[in-house]
């Protein structure tokens, strides 16, 4: 099976259209430093920071999410300390750490 796509300078699959007065949230995507708004899930502040909320753990592919509300269990995303959480109805807190990759068990790379 391929690696998956290098998204990092694909332009971020959501876009706020209205500015946010709400106090900014400094948190981490695959080791790198992102920006949301206090009140985002964790859904959005991830896709208005990439183009993924994870890589698919059967095959190739990204998972975006699908319903946005809690239902269809595609918005799972694991956290660097190894929490799992549903990113469409979870809050973005500071600091906190998302993996978007998942690591093969066969040899310990990210996929």
């Amino acid at each position: 099976m391929p690696p998956p796509a290098d998204t990092s300078s694909q332009p971020p699959l959501f876009v706020r259209l209205k500015p946010r007065a709400s106090a900014v949230v400094r948190f981490v995507i695959d080791g790198r430093p992102a920006e949301a708004h206090t009140g985002d899930t964790l859904l959005t502040a991830l896709l208005l920071n990439g183009t993924r909320l994870r890589t698919f753990e059967f095959g190739g592919g990204d998972r975006v999410g699908f319903c946005l509300m809690g239902a269809c269990q595609e918005c799972w995303v694991r956290l660097a300390d190894g929490r799992r959480l549903r990113a469409c109805s979870t809050p973005v807190e500071a600091g906190v750490s998302v993996v978007t990759r998942e690591v093969s068990r066969e040899d310990g790379r990210h996929g």
